[in-house]
């Protein structure tokens, strides 16, 4: 019982709110401005017993030109085709524009199944809006409040017939088949991502560095609303496909910023929205821009997905543009070396999200750098490799005691973590550290991807250390007398 609901009406009537509603999570940005949704935002609905998909779209706009509302309305056009139904949103409150009456003429030409919401219809207020309502020639509208959950029992009742009647269709058309589905046996390395679980991945990056352009060039349409205006995108986008055999799900975000010179709340929002992206991603893809790379904010954004455990990926795009490339190249590769240490050995990439050049070497990229973020060693090399190198540059000895290491093992992936049982933990110099982790990435072959290195004391053995010392039996009695 699967069918897709577009919500459509014009700005600020309440779409992301009702969307938020459906899905049960704070999914999309809402705001009291108009205009904050632009890109459309797909989302798993539960109503009742229902289940189905729901698309959030921007706010009809009376424009068809090439201007930011214009692509906006083109975009709303195209959910409103891939639909199976079309949620008509009108403000109660407001009562029907002009604009409300053109767009009911419109969606009565483009879909089959348009529904009629009259949102805001708290209260005796909304009255006169839902009795104009009817002019739209749209049957009767359903009185809803978002906000407040209102009315979706009335929603549910009008979508149950329709929800039955794909489902017949879709059991009509569904060819047969005796094929058994075998079960594909497990894999002991980096688990591989299938259409259930898909390599998560974010995009994140300055604005206008070509998020969402490389993000279409991945997907091979016009799936995002991109444009020559910096901060068009504002929701962290999160959309699914198959690239080269291999599911994800790309996260596009919003432009980030240096922190002084976000004031807009809607900015914030934005930024807040990416920066959990990057926290539910596994591999991040830090976009730049050839022309600007490695600003003080791109050190930022990729630091950040260092300090969060992502594995990373540096991909330096409008690389079409660029005339002298080796050269180029050579400075890119000096310049990451020297800003970002922590990430030494992670891939670098050039692409062209205008032209396509350069996405296998980028698929590739991400594909290892996953398969390195889940890599595991055993407890038998990690000791015999500590050795190696405590034999090649001894602990330091604080006070005239040498810090013994004595064992170590690897307590977790996603990122790689260890643990090295040591005495004295609390005087291991970092700079020692640092050669334990330095030394993984070039043995292990770990380039770029966060290594967590914790020193642990294994404490003192001796199991009466700390107990009262008691008193003989025998000597108590005496001293009793």
């Amino acid at each position: 019982m699967s069918f897709t609901l577009a919500i459509v009406g014009r700005p600020n009537v309440g779409k992301s709110t009702l969307f938020n509603r459906l899905v049960g999570k704070k999914l999309a940005l809402v705001d009291n401005q108009p205009g904050v949704t632009r890109d459309l935002r797909e989302g798993e609905a539960r109503l009742g017993d229902l289940r189905f998909t729901v698309i959030d779209t921007a706010g009809l706009e009376d424009t068809t030109d090439d201007s930011l509302q214009g692509r906006m309305r083109r975009l709303t056009e195209r959910a409103v085709d891939m639909a199976d139904v079309c949620l008509f949103m009108i403000d109660a409150r407001a009562g029907i524009t002009s604009i409300d009456m053109m767009f009911a003429e419109i969606l009565r030409k483009r879909s089959a199944h348009v529904i009629l919401a009259a949102n805001k219809s708290e209260g005796s207020a909304a009255d006169a809006g839902v009795l104009e309502a009817y002019n739209l020639g749209l049957g009767e509208p359903i009185r809803l409040s978002a906000e407040h959950g209102e009315g979706l029992n009335d929603l549910y009742s009008v979508l149950m017939p329709l929800a039955d009647d794909f489902e017949e269709r879709e059991q009509e058309s569904a060819p047969e088949t005796d094929v058994e589905v075998s079960e594909e046996p497990e894999n002991d390395g980096a688990p591989v991502p299938t259409v259930a679980k898909p390599l998560q991945i974010a995009v994140v990056g300055r604005p206008n560095a070509g998020k969402s352009t490389l993000i279409n060039r991945i997907l091979g349409e016009d799936r995002l609303l991109t444009g020559p205006e910096p901060g068009i995108t504002r929701d962290a986008i999160s959309v699914a496909t198959i690239w080269d055999n291999t599911p994800m799900r790309i996260f596009d975000t919003a432009g980030m910023r240096k922190k002084a010179k976000v004031q807009d709340k809607v900015e914030k929002l934005s930024v807040s929205d990416g920066l959990r992206a990057v926290k539910f991603a596994e591999v991040v893809v830090v976009l730049l821009d050839a022309a600007i790379p490695f600003e003080q904010q791109d050190l930022r954004i990729a630091d950040l997905a260092e300090r969060e455990g992502r594995a990373v990926v540096l991909a330096v795009n409008k690389w079409d543009v660029e005339e002298d490339k080796q050269g180029k190249l050579r400075a890119l590769k000096e310049a990451f070396d020297r800003l970002l240490p922590q990430l030494r050995g992670a891939p670098l990439v050039t692409v062209s999200a205008k032209t396509g050049r350069g996405l296998d070497r980028l698929q590739d990229a991400i594909l290892r750098a996953h398969d390195v973020w889940n890599r595991r060693v055993s407890t038998a090399k990690l000791n015999r490799w500590l050795s190696g190198m405590i034999e090649a540059h001894p602990p330091p000895a604080p006070q005239g005691r040498r810090i013994k290491l004595r064992y170590m093992t690897q307590a977790k992936t996603r990122p790689p973590g260890f643990v090295v049982m040591c005495s004295q933990p609390d005087k291991m110099p970092e700079s020692y550290s640092r050669y334990l982790v330095n030394g993984l990435r070039d043995d292990f072959d770990m380039p770029g991807t966060p290594i967590r290195l914790t020193m642990r004391g294994q404490g003192d053995r001796n199991p009466y250390k700390g107990r009262k010392k008691s008193t003989p039996s025998r000597l108590r009695k005496h001293l009793d007398k």
